[in-house]
């Protein structure tokens, strides 16, 4: 009998709560790890079904995304299918550049259409919605209107938002910035684990949505409404920041983004259906999808606990990206930012982005091993080679104009070795200053063309008449020829791939040839055609012995190091 009072004592209680009581019960809760990722729906006119969503959600959900934020109103009941169907979950993110603060009962009434959905997101049994901005909108009033718990995690910034109101917190800025949203500068340089700090202060305990971003750079000229041009320092951000994940352990992440192609910070495919909103000058044949293949280790370990990606890694892959041109290419004769637009928001900046000196000239490279070897990263020519330990590890090297070319290498021998499809080059491709990053990896990812609804303005504005609105990446790259020799032919020898479907993760690759690769040159006045030369005995531990192709420029005196046979040197 006690018992029984006891439980309808306790069903009274939670009949006659408020939305924001229950809220309150559910704050001190535990929460899964979960990881999430804004999709922008605003580019999406052109799907016409929920058939048109599964690709992504397939991709998504195999690389451990938990659900999708979803931005804006336009075909919201397409995903909310399509992830259903697929086994993934979505929430609405409400985007107050559409949305108004003084519209909270109107968007709690338009969340509730939605928060019965099969597919929506459920934290400790409340809908879960989170914003882009929105700081001063009328919580209660949203809730009421909901007319269900809600769990509401919205992008409101400290020191403007009313904290307390709210039951978590989404911090956007996942990029380096001077305080005014725009790259570093000379003392101002406010780091993203110091909005960390802030956002966790802010919330006194409350879950925090960290933000998680590869990359930043747009370049809209005058031919659209919107004109902006800046960039925040990319470089090794992602790897970083992943890094910085997994010590901060926030409640939850927010990948930002998985297809905003005009800020550059897509980790979602470029044959993902979409329109061109005009980014596809420095959009076209640069994919992303290898920064995915970085991520997974590192999704896995946080949602683990773990401090540590590397017992998640469970093949080897070369991770690498870099911008299409060096920073000093000139463009200024036919850029399509050099004439005034419109700058209301005050982000249109005329010719090479504002922050552009904040990014290094570098080739980037991350390892994901299951034992140590040496990597080798040749840019137009100039090799460097690398002690690279088992588990992730990232390294730089300078750019150069040319063909870019990857190498793993274990006793003296490739195991994985590849060109890159894509050259930096000497030209302004369309033109244009373009501080976009080309991704890719080895073994190779699927081939990523963009449709044609994603390449409909690429024209736009241009300056030169040498730029078309259509894909132009090679499907396969040059046999590598470089340092190290051929791998073997289990291993992937070149860059030759197969078009895969948006929601495939699988990599496939042409046989490595059987044909010999040239003999090494044991000559120290002339270097390979690979570039490859080894000043100091540091280069080539611990094999201490140099790979196939490498010539000897060490300190006078110092004996030469034999070429590798497969074994090391005694």
């Amino acid at each position: 009998m006690l018992v029984r009072l006891a439980t309808v004592f306790a069903s009274i209680l939670l009949a006659s709560a408020t939305p924001s009581s229950v809220n309150a019960v559910e704050k001190r809760q535990s929460f899964p790890k979960m990881v999430f990722c804004h999709f922008m729906i605003g580019i999406e006119s052109d799907r016409t079904s929920s058939a048109d969503y599964d690709g992504d959600m397939i991709r998504a959900k195999s690389f451990g995304i938990d659900a999708f934020a979803l931005n804006i109103d336009q075909q919201l009941g397409f995903a909310y299918d399509s992830a259903a169907r697929n086994g993934m979950k979505v929430f609405i993110s409400y985007d107050f550049n559409w949305w108004h603060i003084d519209q909270g009962a109107q968007i709690g009434s338009h969340l509730a259409g939605y928060a019965s959905r099969p597919a929506q997101l459920f934290i400790n049994n409340a809908a879960f919605v989170s914003s882009f901005a929105g700081d001063g909108v009328d919580v209660t009033a949203m809730r009421n209107a909901a007319g269900r718990s809600i769990m509401f995690v919205p992008n409101f910034h400290p020191g403007q938002g009313n904290f307390g109101a709210i039951d978590g917190a989404l911090n956007w800025m996942g990029w380096p910035n001077d305080g005014n949203n725009k790259a570093p500068k000379p003392g101002a340089n406010i780091t993203v684990a110091a909005g960390d700090s802030q956002y966790r202060s802010a919330l006194g305990g409350k879950p925090y949505l960290a933000p998680v971003s590869p990359w930043f750079s747009t370049h809209y000229g005058p031919e659209v409404d919107y004109s902006k041009n800046w960039v925040f320092p990319g470089d090794l951000l992602w790897f970083n920041r992943w890094q910085e994940i997994l010590t901060l352990k926030p409640e939850f992440l927010e990948i930002v983004t998985w297809n905003d192609y005009g800020e550059s910070h897509y980790v979602g495919p470029l044959s993902s259906k979409h329109q061109d909103d005009g980014g596809s000058k420095w959009v076209n044949d640069m994919p992303h999808n290898a920064w995915l293949d970085l991520a997974k280790p590192f999704i896995s370990a946080y949602k683990a606990g773990a401090s540590s990606p590397n017992s998640f890694i469970t093949s080897d892959q070369i991770i690498y990206w870099y911008r299409p041109t060096l920073t000093n290419l000139n463009c200024d004769a036919t850029d399509t930012t050099l004439v005034p637009a419109n700058n209301n928001s005050g982000n249109y900046f005329m010719g090479r982005p504002d922050g552009y000196q904040s990014m290094q000239d570098a080739v980037f490279v991350v390892t994901l091993l299951t034992s140590p070897g040496q990597l080798t990263i040749t840019s137009g020519g100039h090799s460097q080679i690398f002690n690279a330990p088992a588990g992730a590890t990232a390294f730089q090297a300078p750019m150069f104009v040319g063909q870019q070319s990857f190498a793993l290498s274990r006793n003296g021998a490739n195991v994985l070795a590849a060109n890159s499809l894509k050259d930096i080059s000497s030209i302004c491709i369309c033109g244009i200053y373009n501080f976009n990053a080309y991704t890719g990896s080895v073994p190779a990812n699927f081939v990523d063309p963009m449709g044609p609804d994603g390449l409909n303005r690429l024209v736009e504005g241009l300056h030169v008449q040498t730029c078309q609105p259509t894909p132009s990446l090679p499907t396969s790259a040059p046999p590598y020829t470089g340092p190290g020799g051929v791998p073997p032919p289990t291993s992937v020898s070149s860059s030759t791939i197969t078009s895969q479907p948006a929601s495939s993760t699988s990599r496939s690759s042409s046989s490595a040839s059987t044909t010999p690769p040239p003999s090494s040159s044991t000559s120290n006045t002339t270097p390979p055609t690979g570039g490859c030369t080894i000043t100091a005995s540091e280069q080539i531990r611990p094999t201490n012995c140099m790979p196939k192709g490498c010539v000897w420029a060490g300190p006078p005196g110092q004996s030469t190091p034999d070429h590798c046979d497969g074994s090391r040197r005694r």
